[in-house]
């Protein structure tokens, strides 16, 4: 019982100086750096995490993250994390324009493949290049091509909307196409983890994997709007207080549940809900009732994804890669999907604006990551080397995307 009793108060402090951490990181950030405040939470989770001053102990507290190698970060902290996540994409879902994101689908899905194609063979080459790999179609190039395809919707979502830009025509088109990237991204993964395991890749596997994927995507977004209606009036039903945010908030969870069954990401299902929930009578009442809790749990989850950066596992050789991975990763969205978008109806503003959106990297690549470490498929060198990757195109993104976007200029071509 004394254990329990323990554990309950470190779980407390650590979410203490989780949310005061997270506020002023992101207040320095905004007033004094002139940088998008989830710049600041995310070195604010470096420096409190596992891996620097998270280590050091607090008098008789102890340390504020103790735990073993690959367990620093609570499971309690993480869940919150992840719930977080599903927040941020819930909203952005609710306040993104499905009539737009219809309207921009087609150019998405082209950006989408520019998207993941370039990415996937210059990772996988440089691998080869810089000697962590003996070939192309070795797994350890391979799953680091696999890492670079998935563009963080979490982290460019949430720029988009501090800038206020969700709803035009690139900020729409960028999620639609981050979405569809993370579609392919995952169908990417599936298939070099089953060549992994299998030493063959079979063609019918990968036609189950894709269609299962898009389904449960396609399936998600339109009953959530077929039934968009009902949900309106069933929950304007109810007199109790609080109903309005609890019942689309556990019902984003569940849409959430099952694409992470179906083997999608989860922050998937719950954007999809929202954005099926977009259209709805009761969206503005949800978004104003979703504001505080917003803006308590979203820094959360920036602040743990900071808290995953282990920075004794990057040697001289990782932060070389890890560097040269870093630009070519940043080059190689701003190619793969901004010439598509260039040949899609936007002008050069426009087609910069969304190749830079596709840049960061974020929650995807390092679920990745952790994937291919805890299988063995990579070791601590090449994982450090996604982890600075990761790290380098969220600030690339985060101070570049609000430069583009502050003369308003129109990014369509006339």
């Amino acid at each position: 019982m004394e254990g329990h009793a323990e554990h309950i108060i470190q779980l407390m402090l650590q979410l203490a100086i989780i949310f005061i951490v997270a506020k002023s990181a992101a207040e320095i950030a905004v007033r004094y750096i002139k940088v998008p405040p989830v710049l600041g939470e995310l070195f604010a989770g470096v420096i409190i995490g596992p891996f620097a001053l998270g280590a050091i102990a607090l008098g008789s507290f102890g340390p504020l993250f103790p735990g073993d190698h690959g367990h620093e970060i609570p499971p309690e902290i993480n869940f919150l994390g992840q719930v977080a996540s599903l927040v941020l994409m819930f909203v952005v879902g609710i306040e993104t324009n499905l009539e737009q994101f219809l309207k921009y689908a087609r150019k998405s899905f082209f950006i989408a493949i520019g998207g993941v194609a370039v990415p996937f063979t210059v990772g996988a080459s440089l691998t080869v290049l810089f000697g962590f790999a003996e070939s192309f179609m070795s797994i350890q190039a391979l799953f680091i091509g696999s890492i670079l395809t998935a563009t963080s919707i979490g982290i460019t979502a949430r720029i988009l909307k501090d800038l206020g830009k969700l709803d035009g025509a690139e900020g729409i088109t960028i999620l639609a196409a981050a979405v569809f990237d993370d579609v392919f991204g995952i169908l990417v993964l599936a298939i070099v983890i089953s060549l992994n395991e299998t030493q063959t890749i079979s063609s019918s596997n990968i036609l189950i994997i894709a269609v299962q994927a898009v389904g449960i995507w396609l399936a998600i977004t339109a009953l959530s709007f077929l039934l968009s209606s009902p949900l309106s009036r069933f929950i304007s039903g109810f007199n109790t207080e609080g109903a309005l945010v609890a019942i689309p908030l556990g019902l984003a969870l569940i849409c959430a549940a099952l694409a992470e069954h179906f083997g999608l990401a989860m922050i998937i299902g719950a954007y999809s809900f929202g954005l099926g929930m977009s259209n709805s009578k009761i969206k503005h009442e949800i978004e104003h009732q979703l504001h505080n809790i917003y803006n308590l749990l979203v820094p959360v989850f920036f602040v743990v994804m900071g808290m995953m950066v282990d920075l004794s596992a990057i040697s001289t050789p990782v932060l070389v890669f890890g560097i040269v991975l870093s630009l070519t990763a940043t080059l190689d969205k701003l190619i793969g999907s901004g010439i598509p978008a260039f040949f899609s109806g936007f002008n050069r503003i426009g087609s910069l604006r969304i190749g830079v959106g596709m840049i960061p990297r974020g929650e995807i690549a390092l679920i990745i990551a952790g994937i291919g470490l805890s299988k063995g498929i990579i070791g601590t060198d090449l994982f450090g080397v996604s982890v600075i990757m990761t790290m380098s195109t969220t600030i690339i993104a985060s101070i570049i995307l609000p430069r583009l976007f502050k003369n308003n200029q129109d990014g369509i071509k006339k």
